[in-house]
């Protein structure tokens, strides 16, 4: 077997003797002995591990710090623009109610109590003239004996008045246009306004547009011996009769709807018209998906049932109150 160098064994000849401090308290370094450092040496002691705590600690203060400055600004900053959005809140919600109306409620006949509305007349009214010539009749055509046709975990929805038929047609002879093309700009001048959510809990809201709906489809048509291409529209506008009431806070609904009020009392009639059985969203099943893609109409039928109460949540009465 090779024996190995002798420059590689290990030689303690030149090393000097271990001091009774050293064999006493191993983990102790000494700072070298120069006569600059005897004192400092002779008071402190300082091992491995507390040189290299306090080393660390010492370089960390330092960038801190130095690095201290920005975080700080920007955190004044963060301050300051939580600041203006809590008085832009503020403002968007310190609102004046001008009129307040009622609407008794009824689910398959029995009657489940009243909810009072009040109206934002000054911030918005065309939506308030509008929900309050609805409520009183006014408009030739009322919510009266009309249903809520969506219940949603965080709202409910009533179907508003029709713009065709008798609807229309009663409205008509008041002179009330059933078109939501001026509730649609004081819509967008009400989100340039006010920014944050819009459709908090409790708040009355009219659906003046459908942030959802699909591009008119484009058709061939033989008009005087020619073929023109025409547009289909897919589904109809809505045409701002449309009211929903939120049960808690519901940004989705900031885009398609337009807030004219709050519920003053009644809340607890929103909740039970809330717990109404409805009919299962299936939006998932494969058949629906297909004849969607394709455009079957019985998929387009079956999507407005969604949601929708199967016990019937009318109306009874509604009118403004003095």
């Amino acid at each position: 077997m090779l024996q190995s160098p002798k420059f590689l064994q290990p030689s303690t000849q030149f090393l000097p003797p271990p001091t009774p401090s050293t064999l006493a308290n191993p983990q102790v370094q000494e700072l070298p002995t120069s006569q600059s450092y005897s004192k400092f040496k002779q008071c402190c002691k300082f091992s491995r591990r507390q040189l290299t705590i306090r080393t660390n600690s010492l370089l960390l203060f330092l960038l801190g710090f130095q690095g201290g400055v920005e975080p700080f600004r920007s955190s004044e900053a963060k301050a300051e623009e939580n600041e203006n959005d809590t008085n832009s809140a503020s403002i968007c919600g310190d609102k004046n109610l001008t009129k307040r109306a009622f609407l008794d409620i009824s689910i398959d006949g029995e009657p489940v109590g009243r909810i009072v509305i009040g109206m934002y007349g000054n911030d918005t009214p065309l939506g308030a003239t509008r929900l309050a010539n609805l409520v009183s009749g006014s408009a030739g055509i009322s919510y009266r004996r009309k249903e809520f046709v969506k219940i949603m975990p965080g709202y409910v929805q009533h179907g508003g008045v029709r713009s065709y038929g008798v609807d229309a047609e009663m409205a008509s002879r008041t002179g009330s246009n059933l078109e939501a093309q001026n509730l649609l700009e004081e819509w967008e001048r009400a989100k340039e306004k006010c920014s944050g959510i819009k459709n908090l809990a409790g708040t009355v809201s009219l659906v003046v547009r459908d942030p959802s709906r699909p591009p008119p489809k484009q058709k061939l048509v033989a008009r005087g011996g020619k073929l023109e291409i025409d547009e289909e529209e897919v589904k109809a506008a809505p045409n701002g009769t449309e009211f929903i009431i939120t049960m808690k806070d519901s940004p989705e609904l900031d885009d398609s709807a337009l807030v004219v009020g709050k519920v003053l009392e009644g809340m607890e009639v929103v909740e039970k018209i809330s717990k109404v059985k409805t009919v299962q969203e299936n939006t998932s099943s494969p058949y629906f998906r297909v004849a969607k893609l394709i455009g079957d109409k019985r998929a387009v039928v079956a999507e407005r049932g969604f949601n929708r109460p199967y016990s019937k949540v009318v109306v009874k009465n509604c009118g403004l109150l003095e």
